[in-house]
């Protein structure tokens, strides 16, 4: 009996000089993305900096009003910032079921030709332009959508106080950018959760069918659980893509700068840091533009936050990937 051969160890690092030329090629691609991210965050901060130091940092983002003709200009984006915030979470709210019905029924229902044709439409709804959203948005539901709030109010408000609009007009509001946002980010959810759908075992679905169990019951106990990281993953990501929106929440959108309008989703009055920057950076004086830029330095550092806590559950939900 011959001994057991002896296991050789993979190489760590490439031995032909085509694989050592293109592992620093792509090495390099990969740390320019930190480079770039840095130099833009660098950039910014510089020319942030006499906002953050005139206005106060804290006064700067949680402060009320934006007024460049007082001495000193008052320069505040609590408003807008509460106004981001609230808007991305309502349309990543209102997208999350949809986008998991659409991915459940490509993977698990529909025929093969039906769900490749799905696949391709739901592809091409995320590379719609968002200007073209915010066209549609402001042209076609904005009507449709302030009947949909006027509704609400009418039969909802003496119970649900935030649905209650004291002004009579239900254009411009939260309500219809939220769904307009929501919109925007359905492919983006649906395509994440269609990934993470089509990681799980089938024999374990198939396995929880024939012992009595509803579609229902499956998705609900076997398919979401395992793969709840991933899909949370996908769902953080859309609400840092929310959070940036700018031209959609734009046309579809009333800012007011004077007060902060919390819950009241059905009232013309809201907020949104990148619909601010386009709204005032073509009129804007010096001190603006140092303002708009802090408010750029604002919204970088929350989507970077909000993105590295989407990787980090992904990762999470995949551990399978640090051994690749």
């Amino acid at each position: 009996m011959t001994d057991a051969a002896v296991r050789r160890k993979l190489l760590s690092k490439p031995s032909r000089t085509e694989d050592r030329v293109f592992f620093a090629v792509a090495r390099a691609a990969g740390y320019s993305s930190f480079v770039i991210i840095g130099l833009i965050l660098f950039f910014l901060s510089i020319r942030a900096w006499p906002a953050f130091v005139e206005q106060g940092p804290l006064e700067f983002a949680f402060g009320v009003g934006w007024d460049n003709t007082t001495e000193p200009p008052i320069l505040h984006i609590g408003p807008m910032l509460w106004g981001s915030l609230l808007i991305a979470a309502i349309g990543t709210f209102i997208a999350v079921p949809m986008a998991i019905s659409i991915a459940y029924f490509i993977e698990f229902l529909a025929p093969t030709s039906v769900a490749k044709a799905a696949t391709v439409i739901v592809d091409l709804l995320a590379a719609i332009p968002s200007v073209v959203l915010g066209l549609w948005g402001l042209g076609v539901f904005s009507p449709v959508g302030a009947q949909w709030a006027q509704m609400l109010s009418e039969t909802l408000s003496p119970f649900l106080p935030f649905l209650a609009n004291e002004t009579g007009t239900f254009l411009r509001s939260p309500f219809i950018a939220s769904i307009v946002v929501a919109v925007m980010i359905v492919p983006l959810i649906s395509s994440v959760t269609r990934e993470m759908f089509s990681q799980v075992d089938k024999e374990i679905i198939k396995g929880a069918l024939a012992l009595g169990g509803t579609r229902e019951s499956v998705l609900r106990q076997v398919i979401l659980p395992t793969s709840a990281g991933g899909i949370l993953g996908g769902v953080l990501l859309a609400l840092g893509r929310a959070m940036g929106e700018t031209v959609a929440i734009f046309f579809v959108l009333n800012l007011v700068f004077s007060d902060y309008n919390w819950f009241n989703l059905l009232e013309p009055q809201g907020g949104a840091i990148a619909s601010l920057i386009l709204a005032r950076f073509g009129e804007a004086t010096p001190e603006e533009v140092e303002a708009l830029l802090a408010a750029g330095v604002v919204l970088f550092v929350i989507t970077l936050i909000i993105n590295a806590i989407a990787s980090f559950i992904v990762q999470k939900a995949q551990p399978w990937r640090k051994d690749l």
